[in-house]
C-alpha cells in the first residue's frame, strides 16, 4: 500500500475470482488476471460515504452506501477507525453479478484498497480485510471470505478459523493456470444455499477433507499428480451442479482436454478448471466454452498465482 500523501482521491482495481477451489467451501479462493471492478474514492471532509455513480457491466445497484458492497465497506472502515473524515465513491463494475466470479467481493476490496491510500496511516491487507468482509456481507448475507481474500491479497488464498481473521498465501508452482468459463446466466448465492442445509454423511467429510489436504499439499510441493487425485468437490458441487445446464458435460470436458480437476466457481455459473501450464488451460478454455454455449460464453485463462488489489496511476483527474 502507499505511504500517506496528500492526494485527495484514489483509484484501484480488485480481480474477479475463484471461490471455493471445489475443495475449499467458504475458506480459499484464488485470484483471477484481466477481469475486476474499479473503485475511484475521494476524501472529503464530512464524515459518511456518498456513493456517487455505479457504471460497467452493472449498473442497477443500489446509491446508499449501506446497502451496496463497495459502499458498506468503506462506512465500516469509518466506523471502525473513527475517521474524522469521510468519502465519495464512484464504481465501475467489470465483473457480473450472479457470476460466481466474487463480483461483489471484488468491488468490496477495491473500495477498501482505493480509500487506504487516503488514510493518514494506510493500513495492512489483513487489516482491511474485516471492512471489506462487511461489505461482502452485504451482498451474500454472510461474511464469505472465499472471494473477498484473494481479491484483496491475490494469489491462492486460505484463510483459518478465529479472530483476528489471518490471510494465509498459498504458494503454488507457476505453472499452475486456470481455465475459467461463463455461461449466458446468473446464480445467486443467497439462492443456492439453501441446498446446503441438509447434513453431509461422516465419510464424505472425510474425503472431503483429504481432498483439500491434497490440493493445499501439491500446490505447496508442485506434484501435479496429487493436485489431479485431489481437485474434486464431493461436498458441494453435487448439490449445485444442477443449477447449471451442461455442467456435467463441460466437467468432462474439460478433463477430456487434459485438466487437472474442473468445478463450480463459487455457487456458479461460472465454471473453473486447473491445468498444468498455459498451453493446456488454453486447450481446455475452449472446450469449456464449447459445451457450455460457445459465442455466448465468456472465457479466459490466468495464472491462478495472480495479483490482488492494487492502485491504479493517477491521470490528473481532479
Amino acid at each position: 500500500m502507499n505511504e500517506c500523501n496528500e492526494q485527495v482521491w484514489s483509484e484501484a482495481f480488485a480481480p474477479a475470482s475463484v471461490g471455493n477451489v471445489a475443495v475449499g467451501f467458504d475458506l480459499m479462493g484464488h485470484a483471477l488476471v484481466g477481469l475486476g471492478d474499479r473503485a475511484r474514492v475521494r476524501r472529503t471532509g464530512a464524515r459518511g460515504v456518498q456513493l456517487q455513480s455505479v457504471s460497467g457491466v452493472v449498473s442497477a445497484l443500489p446509491l446508499t452506501a449501506a446497502e451496496n458492497t463497495a459502499g458498506a465497506a468503506l462506512l465500516s472502515m469509518c466506523d471502525g477507525l473513527d475517521l474524522d473524515f469521510g468519502f465519495e465513491l464512484e464504481l465501475e463494475k467489470g465483473v457480473a453479478l450472479g457470476s460466481g466470479m466474487g463480483g461483489s467481493g471484488a468491488s468490496a476490496a477495491a473500495a477498501v484498497c482505493a480509500a487506504n491510500a487516503l488514510l493518514p496511516q494506510p493500513l495492512s491487507i489483513e487489516e482491511l480485510f474485516p471492512f471489506a468482509l462487511a461489505g461482502e456481507a452485504v451482498a451474500t448475507g454472510a461474511a464469505c471470505v472465499d472471494n473477498v481474500a484473494p481479491s484483496l491479497a491475490g494469489g491462492l488464498v486460505f484463510v483459518p478459523p478465529g479472530e483476528p481473521r489471518r490471510l494465509v498465501r498459498v504458494s503454488v508452482p507457476p505453472e499452475l493456470w486456470c481455465a475459467v468459463a461463463r455461461p449466458n446466466m446468473s446464480i445467486e448465492t443467497r439462492d443456492t444455499r439453501a441446498a446446503l442445509q441438509e447434513p453431509w454423511s461422516l465419510d464424505v467429510i472425510v474425503g472431503q477433507t483429504a481432498r483439500l489436504a491434497g490440493v493445499l499439499t501439491g500446490c505447496q510441493t508442485g506434484d501435479f499428480d496429487l493436485l489431479r487425485r485431489s481437485l474434486e468437490d464431493i461436498l458441494v458441487e453435487p448439490r449445485r451442479a444442477g443449477l447449471v445446464p451442461g455442467f456435467g458435460e463441460a466437467k468432462r470436458a474439460a478433463l477430456g482436454a487434459g485438466a487437472l480437476g474442473a468445478s463450480l466457481s463459487g455457487s456458479g455459473p461460472t465454471v473453473f478448471a486447473w491445468c498444468e501450464g498455459e498451453e493446456s488451460a488454453g486447450e481446455v478454455c475452449e472446450a469449456l466454452r464449447g459445451t457450455l454455449g460457445g459465442s455466448d460464453v465468456e472465457a479466459f485463462t490466468s495464472p491462478v498465482d495472480a495479483p490482488g488489489a492494487f492502485l491504479l496511476p493517477q491521470t490528473g483527474r481532479e
